[in-house]
């Protein structure tokens, strides 16, 4: 997988199928989308591509407050790759890029930039300045430029509405097990083990409730004991993936 930070640092001549949003979790719901926009990729002859934002649009926005995020872009990265994504687009969300109307945004970055020749959106997908880009009001805008549109429909589980904000629940209660099925894959945590801690410097990375869990650290299954905002793992210094 490749990973650019702003449309700038894209190469020339890409032919790309595209889906936008924050992804955190890369949850299950986020799976169904996901599989839909690789197949498109692949019936088209085209990159998958995920674009996806630094900060999280509500914490640039200053609405983030008891909201914690259940990956950093690092993490999201390593979980779309596993999916078949061929590549992310990190879009710094600032207010320039907010202030974009939803067709400039299409023409000039996803198009232009891009070579943008297909599209996912899920089914309550917003994007654009005053979130006036939708399926509905995308689909002209798609027919004019020979795009292919499509829009994904929510996902539930057992009857559950799937969401970042359910699993955040489940995790702030340290109900890993249920939160992983949820997720379709383990809780993810990257970071850097020094002296049997690894220490989570990001204030908004959500950790489980503090207690003793079982999790595979680098493949290999170990005891882990989160304490608030670290982690104890009997491991050597290195940077490590924890599965929870």
């Amino acid at each position: 997988m490749e990973i650019h930070y702003g449309f700038d640092s894209l190469p020339k001549g890409l032919r790309t199928v595209v889906t936008v949003g924050s992804f955190d979790g890369v949850h299950e719901g986020h799976h169904t989308l996901l599989r839909r926009l690789v197949a498109m990729g692949s019936s088209l002859a085209a990159e998958s591509v995920v674009v996806t934002f630094d900060p999280h649009p509500r914490i640039a926005m200053g609405c983030a407050e008891g909201m914690p995020l259940l990956t950093s872009v690092k993490e999201r990265a390593w979980l779309l790759e596993r999916l078949g994504v061929q590549r992310v687009v990190v879009a710094r969300f600032d207010d320039k890029f907010r202030s974009q109307s939803f067709e400039e945004f299409v023409r000039l970055s996803l198009v232009d930039g891009l070579g943008m020749v297909g599209m996912v959106v899920g089914y309550n997908h917003r994007l654009g300045r005053g979130n006036e880009g939708n399926y509905e009001s995308l689909k002209p805008l798609a027919k004019e430029l020979g795009i292919e549109l499509e829009r994904v429909e929510q996902y539930t589980d057992l009857g559950d509405k799937v969401s970042s904000t359910v699993l955040r629940g489940l995790l702030e209660r340290g109900e890993t097990e249920r939160a992983r099925e949820i997720m379709g894959h383990p809780y993810i945590i990257i970071g850097g083990v020094r002296g049997g801690v690894l220490r989570i410097e990001d204030r908004y990375k959500l950790l489980p409730a503090s207690g003793v869990y079982s999790a595979v650290v680098d493949g290999i299954a170990r005891e882990i004991e989160v304490r608030g905002r670290e982690i104890l793992v009997e491991v050597e210094d290195s940077d490590i993936i924890i599965e929870l």
